[in-house]
């Protein structure tokens, strides 16, 4: 089947830009490791640049889809699947080397053009909403303050894509607060802020 040739090459090329990088990573290296000819390589990617894209954009539509099965879980609070959604998205946007995102996010950088922006800014966009439906939910439940809930959404914006800064880390090192300790910090004090008191 097509689609799972295509596949198949996406996650043979992952684990060698992953082991050699994607400099030292030949599409013969992609085409041997797969176990398909470079032909068949051929018919689905045009060069290396066009399997890295394809990564980027199954590993985006993965955490795209993560974040939208807290939003839609009928079970728990606002602020419960706020605090599963910032959990996700602080892991999601973490470039450290030990962060299980940081390989999707080397990628992301070293793409070059308009495609690989696209994509990044889809998948924020589309991050954001998911961001903006759960605020909206707590505020119609009468469990977020409404004025809160709308200061706290660019400020969580610009939180959850900090950590792909290095001066961001450095800063929390400097303030000795980790960074695993960081974001439970923000969390608990963003959904402290915005709930509403009984």
């Amino acid at each position: 089947m097509v689609s799972k040739t295509r596949e198949r090459l996406i996650e043979v090329a992952s684990q060698l830009f992953v082991r050699k990088g994607v400099e030292n990573t030949t599409m013969l290296d992609i085409a041997n490791a797969s176990e398909k000819g470079r032909r068949t390589i051929y018919t689905y990617f045009k060069n290396k640049k066009e399997i890295q894209q394809a990564i980027i954009e199954r590993e985006s539509e993965q955490m795209v889809s993560r974040l939208r099965k807290i939003a839609k879980s009928s079970s728990g609070s606002a602020a419960e699947k706020l605090d599963s959604f910032l959990v996700q998205s602080f892991e999601l946007s973490d470039t450290s080397p030990s962060g299980r995102n940081h390989e999707y996010l080397s990628w992301l950088k070293l793409l070059e053009g308009n495609r690989a922006g696209k994509t990044r800014r889809m998948a924020l966009l589309k991050q954001i909403d998911i961001l903006k439906e759960i605020l909206n939910e707590g505020v119609d439940s009468g469990e977020f303050n409404p004025q809160a809930a709308e200061q706290a959404l660019p400020l969580l914006t610009l939180l959850i894509h900090s950590r792909d800064s290095d001066s961001q880390r450095e800063i929390l090192k400097l303030s000795g607060v980790g960074e695993a300790n960081a974001a439970q910090k923000i969390i608990r004090f963003v959904i402290s802020s915005i709930t509403i008191r009984n």
